[in-house]
Formats: structure tokens, C-alpha cells, sequence
């Protein structure tokens, strides 16, 4: 589904009542989101006082990337509406296990349910990139994208905020039942969404079952640029990985805060995010992705700077230079990927593209947990931001982007205008 007129049809494509319910239920599992990976974290900080335990839940957020290549052969072979709706009822249903949690002898059960809470977002993202594929046509990938990460990012930055005061006062269970009705509500609108899904490859075409678990792979690697910018993008979150074990050691060694201030100044980067999503379509139309996401690794290779000293100002305004990469370079690399990719290998593509970004991140943010409590964190700071420098530079180099035909002659598959829209997907 392709359109050849230019604004009125896309922001006609954004009002449809699908995209609509979609962005819906997009909002509340986002607000899910941003209550639960500040309060997991700080919750395991309370209970067991250790910077490097309360890392780890970090690292327990990627440790379903391992498995997301099968999640990403399940999106390609099911209804991805079905998929959605169950995946986010289990997501409700485990977060209830946290009603156990009563003192450090059950910091295990909270860190089970990190991981299984981790794995439906794995889910649902491989499942999404396929579904709103056949929901948008391609002109409307940019903006729809922007639009997504505005919502995405307006709740980093009001939730944490609020969610802190609410932890403060009452402690993490309010919070845990707000995330349970936020994820059964997502469910309901899926499942009212109407439209016809691209069907799966029949299944006297497919190949062996290890070929195409692995297809995702594949097409990342042949498709320029998605196979620089890839490698670039697992160097910056390995290096985000790092910052990640040390971030309340930044808070409380380096400015004197409690933990539980990581949330608001956190929720910092949301202002600029959401001034990225507003601007970054146009930003891709300007300079074109590749150099976007070169662009983006540099804003947060200098926002990572200031938290060797100890000023609070530098720090937030650092805060706010990563919120704008950040953003940049997440919508640069999905919109780019959408486009080369199609509809048969979404789901693939965006979980092959989940593991080989979180896995690094995931690996550091569990070395770096390690060190934290030998190394002064500064030296660690110092690692994340040369990380991040050398995956800007990385990102510039390599072949150019191929059209979307030559993807399609590779691929063994229409282009993706004659296949059906493009897809909005998590990285």
C-alpha cells in the first residue's frame, strides 16, 4: 500500500482508526514501561544496598535477546494482532508474581519477573514491526515512527518524575498494579484493531527451519547500510551497557543523591526526545538516515562526558544531549530498516536486530556490574564515551544505501511499495 500524493495522504494514514488503536495501546505499554524499568532497579537497590545487584536487573532487561530470534520466527508465522494480545495479558499476569516480593530473600522473584516482563517486550516488537507494516503505507514510516517515540519519550519524562514521588511515599506495589491495568488495556485495543495481515510464507515455500530463524541475520548483513549501522549501533549499546551498571554510582558517589533520584534526572532526556521524534522525519528527509545516526552517536557520545565531574547542571544537560541522539539514532536505524525489509521478514529482521544490540549491552552491563565495585566508575564513564565515539565514526563508513528494489531482487521478495507499508518497530 502506497500512496503517490504527498502530506494529506500520510497524516490520512496516521488518523485511521487501526493506527489509531494501535497508538493507543502504544501509550499505555509505554507508560508500563517507563514505571517499571526505573522501579525494578531501585527496588532491588533498597532491598539489597548494592550498586552492582541493582545493575544487573539492567542486564536482566537483555537477557531475552538470546532467544528473540525464535520470537522473531513466531511474528513471522502467526496472526502478529493474536500475538500482541497474548503476549501482553502473560505480561499482566506476571507482574502479579511481585506481590510475593517481601525482603531481600525475594530479590530472585524480582529479577524473574525482569526477565520474563523483558521477553514480552521482545515479543511484542517483532510482532509490531510486522503488523503496523500492513497498517501504514511507506510515506507514513517517518512520521509514524517520530510520532511513536514522541509518546514513547513524554512518558520517560513525566512517569519517572511521578513515579519516584509515588515509590517514595507508598513504595513499588501501587506502581506494579498501575503497570497490570496499563498492559491488559494495551491487549484490548490490539485486539480491536481490524485489518488483513500479510500472510506468512506458505509452507512449501519456506526453507530449513535453521535458515529461517537466521534469515533476519542475513538480511541485515547484505542490506546496505543496515549491516554498518548495525555493528555501529551494538558498539553504542555495549557502551551504554557500561553506563548502565554505573549509573547510581554517578547518582550517589558523584553528585551525593539518593537512589532514587536516577528516575527524575533521568527523565531528563525526555524533553529533548520528544522534541527528536517531533523532528526527526524531517531530519532523515535532510541528511538521510545513515548520517542521522552518525550524527545522533555524536550528540551522546558529549552527553556522556559531563558525568566524570560532579556538577549537576553539566549532568542534566548532558541528560539532554543523549535524549536527542538517543531518539535520532533509534528512529534513523528503524525507518531505514523498515524500508529494506519485507513483510515476510519483519518480524525476523526486528529480532535479529534486537539480540544483536542487546546481547553486547547486556554482557557489558554485566562486566561493568563487576567492576563497578573495584574501578573508580569515572574510568568506566571514560570506556562508555569511547565507545560511543568510535560507533559514531563507524556508523559514516561502509557502502551505500541500496533501493528498495535491489533489496527486493536479494530478498526473493516484492519491493517493499508493491508488498504492503512499512512497519514502526522497537530496535
Amino acid at each position: 500500500m502506497t500512496t503517490d500524493a504527498g502530506a494529506v495522504p500520510v497524516e490520512r494514514a496516521l488518523r485511521t482508526r487501526p493506527f489509531a488503536f494501535l497508538t493507543v495501546a502504544w501509550g499505555f505499554t509505554n507508560f508500563a514501561d517507563s514505571v517499571l524499568a526505573i522501579i525494578f532497579a531501585v527496588w532491588v537497590k533498597d532491598l539489597t544496598g548494592s550498586n552492582g545487584t541493582a545493575g544487573l536487573v539492567l542486564a536482566a532487561l537483555g537477557l531475552p535477546a538470546l532467544v528473540s530470534p525464535l520470537l522473531g520466527q513466531v511474528a513471522d508465522r502467526v496472526s502478529r494482532r493474536r500475538m500482541m494480545v497474548v503476549a501482553y495479558l502473560v505480561g499482566a499476569v506476571s507482574l502479579l508474581a511481585l506481590f510475593a516480593v517481601r525482603g531481600p530473600d525475594q530479590v530472585w522473584l524480582i529479577f524473574v519477573v525482569t526477565v520474563l516482563y523483558s521477553g514480552i517486550g521482545f515479543a511484542t516488537a517483532a510482532a509490531q514491526s510486522g503488523l503496523v507494516r500492513d497498517l501504514l503505507p511507506d510515506e507514513a514510516l517517518g512520521p509514524a515512527n517520530g510520532r511513536l517515540t514522541t509518546i514513547d519519550q513524554t512518558f520517560r519524562l513525566v512517569v519517572p518524575v511521578v513515579g519516584a514521588g509515588v515509590y517514595v511515599a507508598v513504595g513499588p506495589l501501587p506502581l506494579v498494579v498501575a503497570a497490570v491495568v496499563a498492559f491488559v488495556v494495551a491487549a484490548f485495543f490490539v485486539s480491536r484493531i481490524v485489518l488483513v495481515e500479510t500472510p506468512p510464507t506458505p509452507l512449501a515455500e519456506r526453507e530449513p527451519f535453521l535458515a529461517e530463524v537466521t534469515a533476519g541475520f542475513r538480511h541485515l548483513v547484505r542490506t546496505a547500510p543496515l549491516g554498518v549501522l548495525t555493528v555501529a549501533l551494538a558498539v553504542a549499546f555495549g557502551a551504554v551497557g557500561v553506563l548502565n551498571a554505573v549509573s547510581f554510582a554517578i547518582i550517589e558517589n558523584g553528585l551525593g543523591l539518593g537512589p532514587e533520584m536516577l528516575g527524575p534526572i533521568v527523565s531528563v532526556q525526555g524533553v529533548t526526545a520528544i522534541v527528536a521524534g517531533l523532528t526527526a522525519a524531517r531530519m532523515i528527509g535532510r541528511i538521510g538516515s545513515q548520517r542521522l545516526v552518525a550524527l545522533a552517536l555524536a550528540l551522546v557520545t558529549l552527553g556522556i562526558l559531563p558525568a566524570l565531574g560532579t556538577n549537576l547542571a553539566a549532568i542534566v544537560v548532558g541528560m539532554g544531549a543523549i535524549g536527542l541522539g538517543v531518539t535520532w539514532a533509534i528512529v534513523g536505524f528503524v525507518t531505514e530498516r523498515q524500508l529494506k525489509t519485507p513483510a515476510t521478514l519483519q518480524g525476523r529482521t526486528s529480532a535479529a536486530t534486537n539480540m544483536l544490540l542487546n546481547v553486547p549491552q547486556l554482557v557489558m552491563t554485566v562486566v561493568a556490574a563487576g567492576a563497578v565495585g573495584v574501578l573508580d566508575y569515572r574510568v568506566l564513564v571514560g570506556v562508555t564515551a569511547a565507545g560511543l565515539a568510535a560507533s559514531a565514526l563507524l556508523a559514516l563508513t561502509g557502502p551505500r544505501a541500496t533501493t528498495g528494489e535491489d533489496v527486493a531482487a536479494r530478498s526473493g521478495a516484492p519491493a517493499s511499495g508493491a508488498d504492503g507499508p512499512s512497519a514502526p518497530a522497537q530496535p
